[in-house]
């Protein structure tokens, strides 16, 4: 049988060619007992009655960048929904939408990189599906996953349990991904190198919620609108404000510097390796502890707090000259196609 070193549409024609494409690309990068069933969906065994599910896409340019891929994206992406959960992640789906054209080795590549994520996260991808489309209708390749995972015993996150006084806590650096990703889709090189935070966080948030369950109140993964977003949201969630000291956040001063240079606020950057908890005042330092001892969390820092509101809920930060602005959910899009 002839192969082929670029995607044909007839690979997705559901006839020979796709199961060459399938069986030679796909099975073997993603090989596990359950996806070599082949099954019309993944049979698996959970003990827990108590099951979060999430679902994603993924459509980030260039697909390879530093620090990370559109594979290693799309699982991280994924655990990191369950993880924020308070979920340990338990199988995968994903989907792949590949364009007429796209190079097989790009795609074995990426394959590759989503299967070591996942393995290394302790959770595999059970089932998926490939469909092939016309040359100019996918800008290379899209995917999609969903996950499942079981819930920690005791874990309770919900917007509804934070109360004035609750500390803001990030485990890291933000803004890392998301400029990242524009430098190199732009072509702009900085003299130090920018890398991606790409990575899961679900075993860190997994030690955290098992040794501090009940003092996290509730978590939220960062990504598209940034540290901005997820702030705004949690204030028009709770109808609480929040006040955060720009001197506390964590940033690398080179995604600062670049961010500064291209005219980009990094609180409204993406984050692919980071999550935002909600903890309790007389719990945090204990957070903090915990989280540092993890390679994921050591810059991890308490930022805020959560204050009453008077009005319209709003989130503050406190300059580091002692002034005071207000941070806005972002609106539209800052940079596109960034996860």
């Amino acid at each position: 049988m002839q192969k082929h070193d670029k995607i044909l549409l007839a690979h997705g024609g559901g006839g020979q060619m796709s199961s060459e494409l399938l069986r030679r690309t796909i099975l073997p990068r993603l090989k596990n007992r359950i996806l070599a069933q082949l099954a019309d969906s993944a049979k698996l065994d959970l003990v827990s009655k108590s099951v979060c599910f999430t679902t994603d896409s993924y459509v980030v340019k260039p697909l390879f960048f530093n620090g990370g891929d559109i594979g290693k994206l799309a699982v991280c992406g994924t655990l990191n929904d369950l993880a924020v959960s308070g979920a340990i992640p338990a199988a995968l789906s994903l989907s792949l939408i590949i364009e007429e054209g796209f190079e097989i080795k790009m795609l074995e590549k990426i394959l590759a990189s989503a299967a070591k994520t996942a393995a290394e996260n302790d959770c595999h991808i059970v089932t998926g599906d490939t469909k092939v489309v016309e040359k100019g209708a996918a800008d290379g390749i899209f995917i999609n996953t969903a996950g499942i995972g079981t819930l920690i015993p005791g874990a309770d996150l919900s917007i509804e349990r934070i109360a004035a006084g609750d500390k803001v806590l990030i485990n890291g650096t933000i803004g890392d991904h998301g400029m990242t990703v524009i430098s190199q889709r732009e072509g702009i090189r900085f003299r130090s190198a920018l890398r991606s935070d790409c990575a899961s966080v679900a075993d860190l948030t997994g030690r955290l919620l098992r040794q501090r369950a009940g003092k996290v109140k509730f978590m939220r993964d960062p990504t598209r609108g940034g540290l901005a977003a997820v702030l705004n949201e949690i204030a028009a969630g709770t109808g609480l404000g929040i006040v955060v000291n720009q001197a506390d956040i964590p940033i690398d001063l080179k995604v600062q510097a670049a961010a500064d240079m291209l005219g980009i606020d990094v609180l409204e950057t993406a984050n692919e390796g980071k999550f935002v908890a909600i903890i309790s005042a007389q719990y945090a330092e204990d957070c903090i502890r915990t989280c540092k001892k993890h390679p994921l969390g050591k810059k991890t820092a308490i930022i805020g707090e959560i204050v009453k509101s008077s009005g319209r809920p709003a989130v503050e930060m406190k300059t580091r000259i002692g002034g005071r602005r207000i941070i806005q959910m972002p609106y539209g899009r800052q940079l596109p196609r960034i996860c």
